[in-house]
């Protein structure tokens, strides 16, 4: 494929996108889809926005302060002076974002477009080893970051990392030292197939992947989902939890909403009480989350205590939407939930429905503008209706792995291989099964079992460890660590319960990975089931019902579900 010549100084990306043979093939008829060969989405999403509906509807609200467009470009604008005058960010260069979600998070990841960079949002909840991994991979040169995210970012001690603190109260804070520069900067004229973000992702194996996404990609899962499934309005607020650090996040809460001239509410969410408070409080109109939020807030829902009449969309991915989980949502509300899939991969949703096409239990048809097909295991060869199979997938956006043999995985005969077991009815209609894969989805999570075992086998009282994921009603699937201990432990002349064993573990695992992946369950084992060549078999630990066994229940509160 011919790509148009890059605005990019720094060619980092463009050299580290796949081979052209193994890219998907990239396939829409909507005349929308077909954007000029220079093309910058912060540009687009602001510069054009304002002069589409004005700059002084609101923008971002959040919780200590809000913004009209015309604030919110002003804002962006400085601070894009800043990034390219005094902080040196050139063109291509990738850029670490990190923090809550809040509107100087959104605002900053606006700078880096304008200013042509490249971005690379993560969880301000992820621990030094996956910060110092991820900007390793990308070869990150600088990173914005909250002030009350600073401490793991430090102590990752990557090399070379020129880090600035925005949100504080230090004289060299980002934004008091965009408070005096120009009101207005000139976006850079990217292609519209220059990098714009890499958003990370875990693979089976645990080690993570970045996927490329161009500035036309930003707009086009705008002008298709949110513009055919969502049909967004100027005057409606969307909210959401899922952070900007995920792509679901990303486009639900930011890029959705102002290419539609609408505003969007950035604030922190740590349960359903706080979700269905800022509905009633802040009059939302479309709301992201995942089928675990959903059914958490339906508990909450008796007594007619929360004023939810604002809601006209809600969005919901992540995880598998149980059928039950939609009708309950329906009888309490009248509202249908718009199910849907994505991945990282695609940067957005492919598969959804809204209103009179939407049938519960079913996720959806592809998205205006995208294909999906069943194939077999060999990723080509396509299965009858009504055959189990993988999911393939192909349209506007698609795959491009940051150097990683994994993008022949993913990538088969030009079509998408999502990792996920589907059937298609007979009319059209795509109904999810299970993964295909070792990825654990946990309240919307996306966690890679090979990524906690690696972490538990680094203590050393653990032998052996296999991480699986087991159903659960409440979060779609639960983290369960099967552990074999070495010999002698629990040792010395007071030997510890499993439970104070496993808490050590937990403490452990918490200390190397992102929170939402340390295991709930723990069941210590003799032995773990293998095959004659050694392989563990997963599947029976998957099967195995942990209350047989020795198991020790995570009561800590996890993080909220996106």
């Amino acid at each position: 494929m011919q790509l148009s010549p890059s605005a990019h100084v720094d060619t980092f990306t463009r050299d580290h996108l796949p081979p052209p043979e193994q890219w998907p093939q990239l396939t829409s008829d909507l005349p929308e889809l077909r954007y000029p060969a220079r093309l910058n989405c912060g540009e687009e999403l602001l510069d054009r926005t304002v002069e589409r509906y004005g700059g002084d509807r609101p923008a971002i609200l959040g919780a200590a302060e809000s913004w009209t467009y015309g604030e919110l470009r002003s804002r962006v604008d400085r601070i894009a002076h800043v990034l390219t005058e005094e902080l040196g960010v050139l063109p291509g260069n990738r850029v670490l974002l990190r923090g809550p979600t809040t509107p100087q998070l959104a605002a900053c990841w606006l700078a880096v477009m304008k200013a042509g960079a490249v971005a690379v949002t993560v969880l301000a909840v992820q621990r030094p080893k996956e910060l110092r991994t991820v900007c390793e991979i990308a070869r990150v040169s600088h990173a914005l970051c909250d002030a009350g995210a600073m401490d793991d970012l430090v102590k990752a001690e990557v090399p070379g990392l020129r880090l600035t603190a925005f949100g504080g109260a230090a004289s060299d804070d980002l934004l008091r030292r965009a408070e005096g520069r120009p009101a207005r900067y000139q976006a850079v004229r990217t292609a519209a197939d220059d990098v714009a973000l890499i958003a990370f992702t875990s693979g089976t194996t645990g080690r993570p992947k970045g996927c490329m996404h161009f500035h036309r990609d930003v707009l086009a899962i705008a002008d298709t989902f949110s513009a055919r499934i969502i049909h967004p309005r100027p005057d409606d607020l969307f909210a959401g939890s899922p952070p900007l650090g995920f792509t679901f996040g990303l486009g639900g809460l930011l890029v959705f909403p102002l290419r539609a001239g609408a505003a969007a509410l950035l604030e922190q969410w740590s349960g359903p009480e706080q979700i269905l408070g800022a509905v009633a409080r802040h009059r939302i109109s479309v709301l992201f989350t995942a089928p675990t939020a959903y059914r958490a807030m339906l508990a909450k829902l008796g007594g007619g205590s929360y004023d939810l009449s604002s809601l006209r969309r809600c969005v919901s991915a992540g995880e598998n939407l149980p059928a039950a989980t939609w009708q309950a949502w329906h009888e309490h509300t009248g509202l249908r939930l718009i199910d849907g899939i994505g991945a990282t991969e695609m940067l957005h949703i492919f598969i959804s429905a809204a209103d009179d096409a939407v049938r519960p239990g079913c996720t959806g048809i592809p998205v205006p503008g995208f294909e999906a097909r069943i194939v077999e295991e060999d990723g080509v060869t396509g299965v009858p209706d009504g055959t189990p199979g993988l999911l393939a997938v192909r349209g506007p956006v698609g795959c491009r792995y940051l150097s990683d043999e994994r993008q022949r995985e993913y990538v088969r005969g030009g079509w998408n291989i999502t990792g996920d077991t589907y059937v298609r009815e007979p009319d059209g209609y795509f109904r999810y099964l299970a993964r295909a894969d070792d990825m654990i989805i946990s309240s919307g999570y996306n966690i890679a079992g090979p990524e906690v075992e690696g972490a538990l086998l680094h203590h050393p009282e653990v032998a052996e460890a296999a991480v699986v994921g087991v159903p659960d009603e409440r979060r779609g699937q639960r983290v369960v660590a099967h552990v074999v201990l070495r010999e002698g432990v629990p040792r010395g002349d007071a030997p510890r319960s499993s439970a104070e064993i496993a808490d050590e573990l937990r403490e452990f695992v918490q200390a190397e990975l992102t929170p939402y992946k340390c295991p709930r369950e723990i069941v210590f084992t003799a032995s773990l089931p293998r095959t004659p060549t050694g392989k563990v078999q997963r599947f029976r630990l998957r099967g195995a019902d942990p209350a047989a066994s020795k198991v020790t229940p995570w009561h800590s509160t996890p993080p909220p579900a996106p």
